[in-house]
């Protein structure tokens, strides 16, 4: 196959891709509010093998993350989210990081290198099920809901900490 071929290729997967994206509503970010409870009884595990569900969490502003050890983005994030924590744990605002089908062993260790473990709350997903429902299509993906339970953004992607904290304001104002 030469060249031409290969860019035929290209620019038809390209169209292809973003004609799905764009049928699909697929955004970056979305502004749309949804509601916490579609996901809010899935059961997760924490890192000392207690069983927990984000209900628990109702009432209160929440950045729900899900990562994983093998996303270089998802990595990079993990030490701005604890940091996120400590910058708003007086306005009552949870930051949950979800580890996507991986072990409490592999999960932890990665965390426990960067320390980041007990800076904020990890908790583990083994069936993937939070993922699936959020509908899951980039990593990371991170959603933002208000106190009333509504989600605020679902940011797909990776963010810097100003992003994060632009989107926490939204969460703790509305």
């Amino acid at each position: 196959m030469n060249k031409s071929h290969i860019y035929i290729l290209t620019v038809i997967a390209g169209g292809i891709l973003i004609g799905f994206m764009a049928f699909s509503g697929f955004s970056p970010e979305s502004d749309q509010a949804s509601d916490f409870d579609t996901f809010a009884d899935i059961a997760l595990v924490d890192y000392e093998g207690n069983e927990r569900t984000l209900a628990e969490f109702r009432g209160q502003p929440l950045v729900i993350n899900s990562w994983a050890t093998w996303c270089p983005f998802c990595r990079a994030e993990l030490p701005d989210f604890a940091r996120l924590q400590q910058q708003y744990q007086d306005e009552d605002v949870v930051v949950i990081a979800i580890d996507r089908r991986e072990s409490r062993e592999r999960s932890m260790e990665y965390t426990d290198q960067i320390d980041v473990t007990d800076r904020m709350l990890f908790l583990l997903d083994d069936s993937d099920t939070f993922y699936q429902t959020i509908g899951g299509f980039s990593m990371p993906e991170t959603i933002f809901v208000n106190s009333s339970g509504q989600i605020v953004v679902h940011k797909r992607g990776p963010m810097e900490l100003d992003e994060m904290q632009e989107h926490v304001e939204k969460i703790i104002r509305n």
